[in-house]
């Protein structure tokens, strides 16, 4: 045998490898789907499981778990009839609750397993959580700079839980029996999280800045000094910006909750007319998306938290001073004059 044909025999096997595992994989997906469809038939809403479903409508609506989630354990009874809506607060264990305290569990048992025993020339296990943070570390300091480094941990662990209550929704049996469901496709789970990042960057902001330095982004008296104009000019400002604040945790919820359930409506919806073989480049491309909602409600997180730190009273009283200057048609203090 020539030497290029042990080259070309050489590069050709580890292709028919990783076509073997692709080939695999999509047929595991299409048993899995199918079992999924006899172990959990869908059934019409309001009724139980066994009664007759017409095809197509009854499938779609039997594959879907509109936004209320289901409760587990009612925690107060006497009220439940009131907890009607999208965002409840109703004293209960939901199916979206309960589902992301098992992947909680999951992703501190799994990386505690990967990191045990760590060693100097490290395993597969170690190497792959090594991989991962550094990639992650990386990633961040690299959009955030090097301020960001101490809040590493806080968006490496953002990005985990998000993304695996993201991909939990796509493995059977969750989204197919009552009390599993997807966390993220819940907007009570999703405001909740994103209230624990709102507190997190202003617990910091008031941490590094101190009280009065903190609300002086908001509110800078301080720029009156600077003239009326500057003064007006700057507490505007500081006001935009304080809506902007409390318009956030608004966005980081509705954002990664409208994407993940109206990728499960998708997905539910072409698994039920199609039953297996479609559905499979759905869920790629819904694992994806999945993945880049959980990094940008992580890259917001740290993005928002190194914000918060940061004091920049002097750059507001920079844009004051230049739009007064402006209007009266001089150059602006501390800045150099133009020729």
């Amino acid at each position: 045998m020539s030497s290029d044909q042990l080259a070309t025999d050489t590069v050709a096997a580890p292709r028919k490898s990783s076509r073997n595992r692709w080939l695999l994989l999509i047929a595991a997906v299409v048993v899995l789907d199918v079992a999924a469809l006899i172990a959990f038939p869908p059934f019409p809403s309001g009724g139980k499981p066994g009664d007759a479903c017409p095809f197509p409508a009854c499938f779609i609506q039997g594959s879907l778990e509109f936004p209320a989630p289901h409760t587990v354990f009612d925690l107060d009874p006497a009220s439940a009839a009131t907890a009607t809506g999208i965002v409840t607060f109703h004293p209960a264990i939901s199916s979206t609750l309960l589902t992301m305290w098992l992947v909680m569990a999951l992703v501190v048992i799994g990386s505690a397993l990967l990191v045990r025993g760590s060693k100097l020339v490290p395993g597969r296990g170690q190497n792959i959580s090594e991989f991962v943070y550094e990639f992650l570390s990386d990633f961040g300091l690299g959009l955030a700079g090097p301020t960001a480094k101490p809040y590493i941990p806080i968006f490496l662990g953002a990005f985990l839980l998000v993304l695996f209550d993201n991909w939990i929704g796509l493995v059977p049996p969750v989204g197919k029996v009552d009390f599993l469901r997807a966390p993220s496709s819940d907007v009570n789970i999703t405001i909740g999280m994103a209230l624990v990042s709102f507190v997190i960057f202003h617990v910091e902001g008031l941490r590094h800045l101190g009280f009065r330095g903190y609300l002086g982004k908001f509110f800078p008296f301080y720029e009156f000094r600077n003239g009326i104009g500057a003064g007006i000019i700057a507490m505007f400002v500081g006001i935009i910006e304080l809506m902007l604040e409390l318009v956030k945790p608004v966005t980081l919820s509705m954002r990664l909750f409208g994407n993940i359930y109206g990728g499960e409506v998708a997905l539910g919806v072409i698994t039920s007319l199609t039953i297996a073989i479609l559905p499979i480049a759905l869920l790629l491309l819904d694992g994806m998306l999945n993945a880049i909602q959980a990094l940008i409600f992580s890259v917001l997180t740290l993005v928002f938290i190194t914000l918060a730190i940061e004091s920049h009273h002097e750059e507001e009283g920079h844009v004051a001073e230049d739009v007064v200057a402006e209007i009266k048609g001089t150059e602006p203090a501390g800045h150099p004059a133009t020729t």
